[in-house]
Order: C-alpha cells, then structure tokens, then sequence
C-alpha cells in the first residue's frame, strides 16, 4: 500500500527547522508495509493545503499531515480542513477536559487562544494527544483516509506510535516491507557496482538494492517487498551470496553509525579506548561520548593541536617533529601510542593532518591526513587524502578514524 505525507511551516520553506516529521513517519509506516509515495511540504496557506490535499488522495488512498495546529492566528490547518471536509468546528468536551488537565499547574496558559484548541472539525474522529494540547484527528471520506497531526516532533512520534499506527495495523491489509543494510568502506561507488553487477542483476523484480554513499563510507540497502517470513529467508540467501564478493570492504551488516558500531564492540569486550587528535580537533572524542554508558569504555582524550603539546604531553620526539614534521606516519604513530600510554587503555586512535584551506604543500596538500591505531602489541598506520571544505576533511577524518579502529577490533 502507499501513503502520502504533507507537511505545513512556512518555517520548513524558509530553511528555518529541518523538517524531522517526514522521515519519522515513513519509518514508521515502511516498518508495517506501507510505502511512501510523496512528501510535500507546504507553506501555512488554505489554498496550498486544499490543493495538496487534493493532489495527493489523486494518487494514494493513506495521507499524514503535520503541523498547523497551535492556537494562534496563523495555525489554520482545523479551519481548512472543515472547508476541504464540508464540515465545521464543534466543541469537544473531551479535549477540552485534556488541555485543562494538562495546564493545570500553569493557569496562565489558558486563555482565550488556548480555548480554541478544544474546537475540532465535526466529521472528525478526535484521538487521544497525550503530551500536547493541539487535536489529533481522522478523517474518512470516500474511501480515503487522512490523519492530522501536531508539527511539534515528540507530539507527531508519540501520535504514531501510540494512536495511528495501532489503527493502520488492525485496518489496512498489507505485506511487509523489510530492509536489510551491509555498510562498506574503501571501495568507490562505481566500482562496487561493477564487483556486484552479476550478483544485482540476478536480483528478482521484488528485491531491490540502493547505493548511499556518506564519507567515503557504503551503505547497499536490500528492500523487499512480500510475506514477512518467506522474504526474510530470501533476503538472507541474497545476501548470503553477496557477502564474498564484498568481504574486503564490509565493516558491518547492520545500518548503523561507526561510533555506535565501535562502542557496542568495546563494551561486548570490556575493552577501552583513548584519542589524540590534532587535526580533528575533538571530533572523534564528540563521536564516541555522545553514546549513553561510554564512560564503559572511552577513557579520554588530548587535543594536540600545536606541538608542543603533542611533544610534551603525548611524548612524540623532538627530532621526529623536526625531520618528518607533525603531518606524518612517525608522529601521528606515536601520538597513538602516547596516549595510550597515558590513558592505560586497550587501544587509542591518533589523527593529524592539514584540514586547510590553508597550510597545504606539494608533497603534502590540505586534505592529507595520518591516522593511527594503537593496540597491545602493534600500531596500524595509514595515509588518507581527503576532499572538500575543512568541515568534510575532519569530519571523513574522524569517521575514517573509527572504521580503522573498527577493522582493528575485528
């Protein structure tokens, strides 16, 4: 089955807030089988919602909408779907029983604006919004179904969550859609498509592959379409099949972050890790303590950007920083191992290199960067040179950092 889903903020146009809903929503739905056909986003104008509308019950029998359901003047999604409905607005009791229960420790908030929240469109079923005072609402008409909902975003997910999709489940007859991702790193894009083409082309009409590539990394994501049990089987066969042919590249059979993949590991092993970074200025530090519980196994650590630092803390050589210079195999090498050393952990990731745009030389140009790994008995070094902006460069360095740590670990 499709869907359609339409979201209303002139703030979403502008550039202002990042439209998160949309994507929440077609998870959410790909997760019980139903496909999404369009996302539009519109601007908070009557016309522009009709019209949208209009558009997509053209094409889909399923639409979700988001946003323009506040009290003040320029929320008038409530008052354009009566007009789109032929219907007007009534007083719900219910809500209104809701809004005064939830402001009931803040009677500020109640006032005449917010009384307007409790008036919802008469051809509407009202469900329950457990966190928010804006109406979540159905509507059914001629074989097409549309749910309205807040565009606030934890109001939007627990609206799917706990009231839209339990009704789709018990509704709507549907097969399973299922995704099954293998991320890979060193390959170029064409030229992974060229390793698999035979194993792609034998794929049946059911199955089918996607290519998202994200700093340097590979992400082939299988999306099948049938009974659940029966095409899980199938898709474990395919990619049972594919898996020698990308062996050297695969880091992970699960679509998930390289700092996440790295702590799950860690913490599996009860093993530590430290960082010495120059050129990334903290970033892999940011990467590995954003995760809950990495206190587990991410010790610390140092941000040697001048060299001093890296001489006086980290103990890399003076006469390795006069003769090779801070960019290299033999400083970056024992960066790692001087952190690890202080640190006492099991392994330690070391970057530097020159981020630019400036500071580039002919033997060295700006997106060159040395990254090593430091573990009990051996130090893993490698030379990348990356491209782009200096927000890319540490950022791919960073990553780059971690997937050696990862195929390290492995």
């Amino acid at each position: 089955m499709n869907a359609e889903i339409i979201v209303i903020g002139d703030e979403l146009l502008i550039g202002q807030v990042a439209d998160t809903n949309s994507g929440m929503i077609a998870r959410y739905l790909n997760s019980i089988g139903i496909s999404i056909l369009r996302t539009t986003a519109i601007h908070d104008d009557a016309q522009q919602i009709k019209l949208a509308l209009a558009e997509s019950f053209s094409r889909v029998s399923l639409v979700l909408m988001t946003g323009g359901l506040g009290p003040t003047k320029d929320d008038i999604t409530k008052t354009t779907l009566c007009d789109f409905f032929h219907t007007r607005l009534v007083k719900s009791a219910e809500v209104e029983r809701h809004v005064r229960s939830l402001y009931r420790n803040r009677p500020d908030v109640l006032n005449r604006l917010t009384e307007t929240q409790w008036l919802v469109p008469e051809a509407s079923t009202v469900l329950e919004n457990r966190v928010g005072s804006a109406p979540l609402m159905m509507f059914e008409s001629n074989n097409h179904t549309l749910f309205s909902m807040p565009g606030v975003p934890y109001e939007a997910q627990i609206a799917m969550e706990e009231q839209i999709l339990p009704i789709l489940k018990k509704r709507l007859q549907h097969e399973a859609i299922i995704h099954e991702t293998m991320v890979l790193y060193g390959i170029p894009e064409s030229s992974l498509a060229i390793l698999i083409e035979d194993w792609e082309a034998a794929l049946p009409p059911h199955l089918h592959l996607a290519y998202l590539p994200k700093d340097r990394m590979i992400r082939l994501r299988l999306t099948g379409h049938g009974n659940s049990d029966t095409l899980l089987k199938e898709m474990q066969q395919q990619i049972d099949r594919l898996r020698p042919l990308i062996k050297p590249y695969l880091i992970a059979e699960e679509d998930k972050p390289i700092e996440v993949l790295v702590g799950e590991r860690l913490k599996a092993h009860k093993q530590t890790v430290s960082s010495a970074e120059s050129c990334t200025g903290g970033r892999i530090a940011a990467l590995l303590n954003k995760q809950p519980g990495s206190s587990t196994f991410y010790m610390g650590s140092v941000v040697a950007y001048d060299n001093s630092i890296k001489q006086n803390v980290l103990g890399v050589r003076g006469d390795t920083l006069s003769s090779v210079g801070a960019v290299s195999e033999e400083t970056v090498s024992q960066m790692a191992q001087g952190v690890r050393h202080l640190m006492q952990t099991d392994y330690a990731v070391a970057t530097s290199g020159i981020a630019g745009p400036g500071g580039g030389t002919a033997d060295k140009p700006v997106g060159t960067v040395w990254i090593a790994v430091a573990a009990h008995e051996h130090t893993l070094t490698r030379c990348f040179h990356f491209m782009g902006d200096r927000e890319r460069i540490t950022r791919q360095a960073a990553v780059a950092a971690l997937i050696l740590l990862l195929k390290e670990m492995l």
